[in-house]
């Protein structure tokens, strides 16, 4: 690619908006990211799709290892590094294809002036809509009055310890529905030893733990880590009307705010 001084981009060889994509957490994630991306904008040619810089940073530390043991390796420092990095190289709208890592989001926004795409409170925002809890309501109220159905969080040990969708949630108007011990470790299963490890999912264990928050109350089931977006994306999940995608929210709104347009024939989440 063209570039300027000291390594950055050439503007007048790429689209306004360059999105900093930091991805690499985890590396399958950020790979159906991508390919989302593509799938997802209407584009007739090469050129209307989006420009793209990404730093698929695997090594990154564990996240929830360091949300559940703060004398674990810090990966906000790495991600904070990693933005700077991009924003330098020429991004000017950053995206973290990872729920968890948003925990360590303001590391990253305090390192940066570029804007930042928030999967989380993208997600948080949709699922409110779809149990139908207007933010200026209230967590948990309808604008009648009365009570709407909570929303279930799907996610890391570490996001739901964090209080990562709790908390933007509540901001959104509504309520989380938070696993039991048992479905929590159900969804560790898949997301670690499954999605992660590069082994098969458990589809009727996935199918499964779906089935209990739904019959438990929840008017929705939010994919709150983006390996549970893997399986939603390639064992031919999209459209399941349970099912709110963070991995595809995340791809819309990055598409819309870098000043493309969603292709009608792609099904959202």
């Amino acid at each position: 690619m063209s570039a300027g001084p000291g390594g950055r981009i050439a503007p007048e060889d790429w689209s306004a908006q360059v999105v900093g994509v930091l991805g690499g957490l985890g590396p399958a994630a950020t790979s159906v990211f991508l390919d989302i991306l593509v799938r997802a904008t209407d584009a007739a040619s090469d050129q209307d799709h989006l420009d793209l810089l990404v730093s698929q940073h695997s090594t990154t530390p564990d996240r929830t290892a360091r949300i559940l043991d703060p004398a674990a390796p810090d990966p906000g420092i790495v991600i904070a590094r990693d933005a700077r990095m991009l924003e330098r190289a020429g991004a000017t709208l950053l995206v973290m294809p990872c729920n968890t890592a948003h925990h360590f989001v303001r590391q990253a926004e305090e390192a940066t002036t570029a804007p930042f795409l928030s999967i989380v409170e993208l997600t948080a925002e949709v699922a409110a809509r779809r149990v139908g809890a207007p933010a200026s309501a209230g967590a948990g109220a309808s604008a009648g009055g009365g009570a709407v159905a909570p929303v279930a969080v799907f996610a890391t040990e570490g996001n739901v310890r964090a209080e990562v969708y709790q908390q933007a949630l509540e901001q959104a108007g509504a309520r989380a529905w938070i696993p039991s011990r048992d479905l929590q470790d159900r969804v560790n299963a898949i997301i670690y030893d499954q999605v992660k490890a590069g082994r098969p999912v458990d589809m009727e264990m996935f199918e499964g733990c779906v089935a209990e928050a739904i019959d438990g109350g929840a008017g929705t089931v939010v994919l709150g880590c983006t390996e549970l977006s893997v399986v939603y994306d390639q064992q031919g999940l999209r459209g399941d009307p349970r099912l709110t995608d963070s991995l595809t929210e995340l791809a819309t709104a990055t598409i819309l705010a870098a000043g493309k347009q969603v292709s009608p024939a792609f099904r959202p989440a």
